[in-house]
This record gives structure tokens, sequence and C-alpha cells, in this order.
């Protein structure tokens, strides 16, 4: 993919950070960035999303540079979509594509196949109607449904099957799940239940590697690790934690993943304590923060205990007594805790911190 990123500016800052995350998306999915193309309006268009000078400008940019995608960094509605190939001539996609296409190359549990086949099948759907009618040009006459549409229309049946297939076996997976937390629960109510959760690749899945001795997959790219895995962790006076590491946040999830990824985030809404993992050498980490604070809120799980784990110190700072003296920023609203998960700086501490979350939940 030789592809063009197309960005609406209206907050300034966040536009070009969210514009910044969309050039990693596309190389995440091995395609090359040969350029971008903002434009400034308050509104998106209804028709094209950008304005339909910039659609002209668009297609021009691409046809000079060989460019065979255009991406835009926005949640663009079928119309929009239909619309913007037929008027630009190449393939478009949108963040939705982009996430999803990750999710369906990365994922390797069936659980999480599933799920993500059916964000795509879910975000597939919309996408067909309309397009039969372009296609039954081919043949058909008046009162008749040309092959296009005959075509489209198998499609869509077979897309709302398969949809309700996944969402029942997905059911039964949230079932089996819930009987496997009763057996955890009523082998011990000194069992105490963390979630990590934070932005996409501030590091998780190293503090968890840290925290429990566990391998797992480490890697500097997003959505690095993407299947929910739980490990153990004993700690002082009988208490054990079991830990599990959850898929990251970023911000405009696409809806469909949300809603389809509700079996892996139950994990989050089911723990006791929450620690919120963030990447404090990335300039731009307050803003992430909120991403995920409004994603948990949204999931009911805002006014469950959080940590907050300020890692990746070792980028900032050339030891660990060095990352004791970063400020803990009070206004984040709970407990933080400074650590390097890949030096092992400040793990310690956390596991103390959260033996006296889990003492105050147990005495509970």
């Amino acid at each position: 993919m030789k592809a063009i990123v197309v960005s609406l500016f209206r907050e300034e800052q966040e536009d070009r950070e969210s514009l910044e995350e969309l050039k990693e998306l596309v190389k995440a999915v091995d395609g090359k960035v040969l350029g971008y193309i903002i434009q400034r309006r308050r509104e998106p268009d209804v028709r094209y999303y950008v304005g339909a000078g910039k659609v002209e400008e668009i297609k021009q940019v691409a046809q000079g540079i060989e460019a065979d995608a255009i991406v835009f960094d926005a949640f663009l509605s079928p119309s929009q979509h239909y619309n913007l190939e037929k008027a630009i001539g190449k393939k478009v996609y949108d963040r939705a594509d982009l996430v999803l296409e990750i999710f369906s190359r990365r994922v390797r549990s069936k659980t999480a196949k599933l799920q993500v086949e059916l964000a795509k099948l879910t975000h597939e759907l919309p996408r067909l109607y309309g397009k039969g009618k372009e296609l039954s040009r081919l043949g058909g006459g008046v009162g008749t449904r040309g092959p296009g549409e005959q075509q489209a229309e198998i499609k869509r049946r077979w897309i709302k099957k398969r949809i309700e297939q996944i969402k029942k076996e997905l059911q039964e997976v949230r079932k089996q799940r819930a009987e496997q937390r009763k057996r955890r629960e009523r082998l011990s109510d000194r069992i105490i239940r963390v979630a990590l959760v934070g932005y996409t690749n501030v590091g998780k899945s190293s503090l968890m590697k840290a925290m429990t001795g566990t391998d797992t997959f480490v890697a500097d790219m997003p959505f690095a690790t993407l299947d929910t895995k739980t490990s153990s962790r004993d700690l002082p006076e009988g208490l054990k934690i079991l830990i599990t590491d959850t898929v990251g946040f970023i911000r405009r999830l696409p809806p469909e993943l949300v809603e389809s990824f509700k079996a892996t985030l139950e994990e989050v809404q089911e723990a006791d304590i929450i620690l919120h993992v963030i990447d404090i050498s990335d300039p731009g980490w307050i803003n992430k923060v909120q991403v995920v604070k409004n994603i948990l809120k949204d999931l009911g799980c805002d006014e469950k205990p959080v940590i907050y784990v300020l890692n990746k110190a070792d980028r900032l700072v050339a030891s660990e007594e060095e990352a004791f003296n970063l400020t803990e920023p009070a206004f984040l609203g709970g407990k933080a805790v400074v650590v390097s998960a890949v030096k092992g700086w400040g793990i310690k501490k956390l596991l103390e911190v959260i033996r006296e979350y889990a003492k105050e939940l147990v005495e509970v």
C-alpha cells in the first residue's frame, strides 16, 4: 500500500497527534505513507467528508505521486466511502479499516479471532448497500434485479447469518468465563483480580512479564499483542493476585471493536483493581490518559480503584534512584508509581501498593 493520509483539522494539537498515529497504523499494515493532505473546516462534508474541491486535489496528487490508496483519519459513513472511491478512483480506507486489519493479522486465540471477524463483518455490512445498484448495470431490465444486486443481496444475507452465529458463540464464551470466575472465587476469598489497561504501545506486556515472570510477546508497535492473558502472583499475608493483560486502546477506537470485544473487556469490568499503564516518555501522554479514562467510563469502570503506572522511566533518566525522584502527577486522581518494566525499576514498590489496595478489599 502506497498511501496518502487525509485529515480534517479542528483542534490543532489533538488532530496533529491523531494524524501521526494514523501514519503508524499505515506502517503496521505494511503500508508506506507518501504524504498527507489536511483541510481545516469546522464540520465534515456530508457527501465526501472533505469538501468537493479537496477531493479533486486528492485525486490529482494521488495520480501525480502514484499512490494506490487514500487513508482518512476518520470513521467514514458507507455513503462517504462509496462516493470517495468513485470520485478519486483509488482504494479508500478509514481508521476502522486499518485497526481491523491489524487485529485480524495478529490475533491468535479462537475467541479473539471470532471477535475480530464479528467487528469486520459489522463494519462491512452497511457498505454493501448501494453497491449492488452500481454493479447491476451489467444486465437486467426495468423491474428486474441485475446480477450485481443479486450478488450483493446474497452476500448481505450470508454476513447477517454469520454475525448471528458469532454472537451466539461469543455468548457461550462469556458464560464459560463467568463460570471460571465463580470457580476462582470459590477457591479463595483472598484472590484479587487486577487488569492492566492503557493506550496501545505503553508497555503493558513488558509490565506483565516484569510482575509475573510470564513470557509474553513484546514489540515496539501498535497492538503488538491482542489476546488476553492472565497470570498469577503470590503476595505476602496469603494474598494472591490474578493479573490480566488487555488489548491496548487508541483514540477513536472503532465502535465495532468496542462492541465485539466485550468478552475481552469483561476482564476489566470484573477486575478489583485497575492498573492504568502510561508511557511517560511520550510527549502526548496526558491526552492519551484521558482517552483511556473515557473508555473506562464507557465500560462502567470509572469508580474502580486505579493505580497509575508511569512506565518507561528509563527513557527519561539513567538510574532507578533518579526515577524515584520524578514527580508523581497528583492531578491523575489516584496513586501513581514510576517504573521501568524493561529495567525492573519500581516493580517492588508497585507490588507493595497493590498489596495495600488488596488488603483493604479483603478486609471489606
